[in-house]
């Protein structure tokens, strides 16, 4: 057993005497895990399932230091409670709005920034950044140097929203350092925290990710996890709707629209995913199995589908969700 060196993928400590157990190597002198080299290099994964309780214990550990964190979160999907982590850790701390290169080329960074800004949670800056596309790197790290309280900052966020994807961004673009995060489009990959020298005046500190455990990619198999991951720019969809007519997305989710006037549903998902229209809720049966949730839609908002993205609903009507009981669904004020 190996009580000092650990995974540089994963974090988690490395031992060769139970392939079961996580961190299993069959050399101690290999940086890898099994489990992160097989990811890496034959585009396995290995379920490994953690309790949020683990993960809150780590985050109020970062809550003892001064040190600034960086509250990484996915524009796609965003988290209903943003508050959760803010409550756990009074750092200062700078929300980084990920992934904007997904979200179409005609969406205002400033719109974003407004609409986060008004949920009154206070952060010292929100900053929207793209990994894939090196969009406003450089100012965030800028803006890392002018908040740090020491060399160490720690990066928080929940699972998927592209911790790993912004420290190896930082890795390539300002450091001599060779070490590279494990990534993948599921859960629950980083299991421990992990140190990573960017230069001498910064230490990054990557955590494992708040697992949502009511995301739909935790209630998939791997091969849709993949087709609902977005890797390039959304073209939304927008379908008129009339009383009792219905969107099916693949066989995941129906919704009926089953009052209300004319209406203009716009899907902001995987351009992966089929969508089937129905012209009549009455004639067709697909998915009404499923656990039905009811919402009266006001004017201008979404209904969000946890892990999927989210369908803007522009008049007020209501709305017969059909969805696995446990992935979450809930409505908001339109992010766009």
């Amino acid at each position: 057993m190996n009580d000092e060196k650990r995974c540089q993928g994963c974090g988690v400590l490395l031992q060769d005497e139970n392939v079961l157990q996580e961190g299993y190597t069959t050399n101690l002198e290999n940086d890898l895990c099994q489990r992160c080299f097989r990811m890496k290099n034959y585009g396995e994964y290995q379920v490994i399932t953690k309790s949020n309780d683990e993960y809150v214990d780590i985050l109020k550990e970062v809550g003892k230091t001064k040190d600034l964190v960086l509250y990484i979160t996915d524009l796609l999907n965003l988290e209903k409670n943003i508050e959760q982590i803010r409550s756990i850790i009074p750092n200062k701390m700078i929300l980084v709005l990920n992934k904007m290169d997904v979200l179409p080329k005609s969406v205002k960074e400033e719109k974003l920034k407004n609409y986060l800004a008004e949920l009154n949670i206070h952060f010292e800056e929100i900053i929207v950044i793209s990994t894939a596309k090196n969009y406003n790197i450089d100012y965030l790290l800028k803006r890392i140097k002018y908040f740090q309280t020491s060399k160490n900052v720690y990066v928080v966020g929940h699972t998927n929203a592209g911790k790993s994807s912004l420290i190896n961004k930082l890795i390539k673009n300002y450091s001599e350092n060779t070490q590279e995060l494990t990534m993948s489009p599921l859960p629950s990959t980083t299991l421990s925290t992990i140190q990573i020298d960017i230069n001498d005046h910064l230490t990054l500190i990557d955590t494992p990710g708040l697992v949502e455990t009511g995301s739909i990619l935790n209630h998939v198999d791997p091969k849709m996890v993949k087709k609902i991951s977005v890797k390039t720019e959304i073209k939304p969809r927008t379908y008129q709707l009339k009383a009792n007519q219905s969107l099916v997305i693949e066989n995941l989710v129906r919704i009926d629209y089953v009052e209300g006037e004319k209406n203009s549903f716009t899907l902001f998902i995987s351009n992966d995913l089929k969508v089937k229209r129905l012209l009549n809720i009455f004639h067709n049966k697909d998915l009404k199995d499923k656990n039905k949730i009811t919402y009266n839609m006001k004017y201008d908002e979404d209904l969000v589908i946890n892990g999927m993205g989210f369908i803007k609903i522009v008049d007020k009507g209501t709305i017969d969700v059909y969805i696995d009981k446990d992935i979450d669904t809930y409505t908001r004020k339109s992010l766009i």
